[in-house]
């Protein structure tokens, strides 16, 4: 895959998943890109405000579960790699996108960590909804990429 920022593999909190979209990978790019759209594919997003361009340093905030999470670009590779850290309620997280074209398709990669108290105290717990954060958020993003590609 390309080369980007790597998880920190000390972090409390880990999880990796990946997905195969049959769309090009500039079309799902753009669906990830976009942050502002967030909300219309991924009903997991119930807000998002972003200013500023799709570079590193932008913040963005968004809401995704209990609570609002202020993001900062790290790392931005067009089409292939975007990268951002957040934090919220005392977590801090690490996430990495990774996208290969193959065949027509798209390969996607995603890996992100959470760390900090609040991630060491609920390890168990959190590890499950960041499992289930990463397969959802896969799963949205190939129906909206696979639907523009249409």
């Amino acid at each position: 895959m390309t080369s980007a920022p790597t998880i920190d593999q000390a972090a409390a909190i880990s999880g990796s998943d990946q997905i195969e979209i049959e769309a090009p990978q500039e079309t799902v790019w753009e669906v990830l890109a976009t942050f502002e759209d967030w909300p219309s594919w991924n009903p997991d997003v119930k807000s998002m405000s972003i200013e500023g361009p799709v570079a590193p340093g932008t913040e963005f905030r968004w809401k995704a579960g209990p609570g609002t999470i202020t993001s900062t670009l790290q790392h931005v590779d067009r089409p292939r790699v975007i990268a951002w850290t957040g934090r919220t309620f005392g977590v801090n997280a690490f996430h990495v996108w990774r996208l290969e074209p193959r065949d027509g398709k798209t390969f996607v990669q995603t890996d992100e960590t959470f760390d900090g108290l609040i991630a060491r105290l609920f390890r168990g717990r959190m590890g499950k909804t960041l499992a289930q954060g990463l397969e959802s958020g896969l799963r949205h993003l190939k129906a909206e990429a696979e639907r523009r590609a249409a």
